[in-house]
């Protein structure tokens, strides 16, 4: 009942737990917040700065890059990596549903997602 669960995405926005979000937002198991990022050119590593202060640690970023997948460019990787965390690019369709599959296994997992 604690977790966050995406239930549905599409239209601009997603239902997660309840709630509908018509923005970007960061995922963890405990909590949801926005993120003003609005395409996957505008994420930084000052943009993903709540998966490192915000949420609970997590050792996975699933970013949720709009309709289809992107390379997270190499210095934004070797930045991630070098807090801890690992991360990976789907589009946000393949991301929602990885985010609710590793979740549900007890994985310490957060998603950023773009809206489709």
């Amino acid at each position: 009942a604690d977790r966050q669960v995406i239930t549905a995405y599409g239209a601009g926005g997603f239902s997660i737990s309840g709630k509908h979000w018509a923005e970007s937002v960061v995922v963890f198991h405990s909590q949801t917040i926005a993120s003003p990022v609005a395409s996957f050119a505008e994420v930084t590593l000052e943009s993903l700065e709540p998966v490192f202060v915000t949420g609970p640690d997590a050792e996975l970023l699933l970013i949720g890059c709009g309709p289809g997948m992107a390379f997270v460019p190499k210095g934004l990787r070797a930045a991630v990596k070098a807090r801890g965390v690992v991360i990976e690019a789907l589009d946000t369709g393949a991301a929602c549903r990885t985010y609710n599959l590793l979740m549900g296994e007890g994985r310490r997992v957060a998603a950023a997602l773009i809206p489709v």
